[in-house]
């Protein structure tokens, strides 16, 4: 089974309200976020603690308050530290049925602008709109999609009164190295619990293993196998938080032949050995 896929296929939202909000705490299980991507646009708004964002091939440290726009197709990951924050995922196109500026929208599909990363510090009005935007998705009283697509134009009313987007002379679209990224990423994700070598991942990258090596950790900040353990035991997380596994089990769902192996690697990734994260689950 297939725990968490970098190509992400989840829905989100509906079709005739395709948002998806998510709030993220460190006991959350998708607290850390694994690199991975969607055609959808996001929001990501930093109630408190810090956050290490990577997106495409950008390293951002995001702190209270900050709020980023990461487009549709991006790659993106990050490491939450005391973190608590929200995500708001959607459908860009969604705003294209009644919008009174269609053209800015589908300029933005068009990758002829560019919305800034980082659209907000905090206390500004960009700011109060997501807050408004999350705390009716977050508590769904009657009527919210209304008060939610009303937020969705108010920010995007901001970004172009404030000038948070660039006029971009061509589509930034992404390099053939950062697709190959994907391509690595979709094959751990559809191979973890088998044996994969660095010279497998290298080989559908298409580079050899040393540039590979360093240009991976350029875009993840991991190396390619270190990236692949973490990616095991993340997966190990859910598994032993959503099903009644046990260890042995989990380990060799994961691609570890040796339990105690298994235990030591989770370890070192999460602090606790896999007893006492069930502890903690459950």
């Amino acid at each position: 089974m297939k725990y968490i896929d970098y190509k992400e296929h989840r829905t989100q939202g509906t079709f005739n309200f395709p948002v998806a909000y998510y709030h993220q705490t460190k006991h959350s299980p998708r607290y850390f976020m694994q690199h991975h991507w969607h055609t959808e646009f996001e929001l990501i708004r930093i109630i408190d603690g810090s956050f290490s964002l990577i997106l495409d091939n950008k390293s951002l440290l995001l702190n209270k308050g900050d709020v980023i726009f990461i487009p549709g197709g991006s790659l993106h990951g990050g490491t939450p530290e005391d973190c608590v924050y929200d995500c708001v995922v959607f459908d860009i196109k969604m705003l294209l049925r009644s919008n009174s500026n269609p053209k800015f929208i589908a300029e933005l599909l068009d990758q002829k602008y560019t919305v800034n990363t980082l659209i907000s510090h905090g206390g500004d009005p960009v700011s109060d709109v997501v807050s408004a935007l999350c705390l009716a998705l977050s508590e769904r009283h009657e009527g919210y999609e209304f008060m939610a697509y009303g937020e969705f134009y108010r920010l995007f009313g901001l970004i172009i009164d404030k000038k948070l987007y660039e006029n971009v002379s061509m589509a930034p679209i992404a390099t053939e190295k950062l697709k190959s990224v994907k391509g690595v990423l979709a094959f751990i994700s559809d191979n973890y619990f088998n044996n994969v070598s660095l010279d497998t991942l290298a080989h559908i990258a298409g580079m050899n293993p040393k540039y590979f090596c360093r240009y991976f950790k350029s875009v993840t900040g991991r190396t390619p196998i270190d990236y692949l353990n973490y990616y095991r035991i993340e997966s190990a997380c859910e598994m032993l938080s959503t099903r009644d596994i046990s260890i042995k089990e989990t380990a060799i769902s994961c691609g570890f032949n040796d339990e105690s192996y298994f235990i030591k690697t989770f370890h070192k990734y999460k602090g606790i050995t896999p007893k006492q994260f069930m502890l903690t689950t459950f």
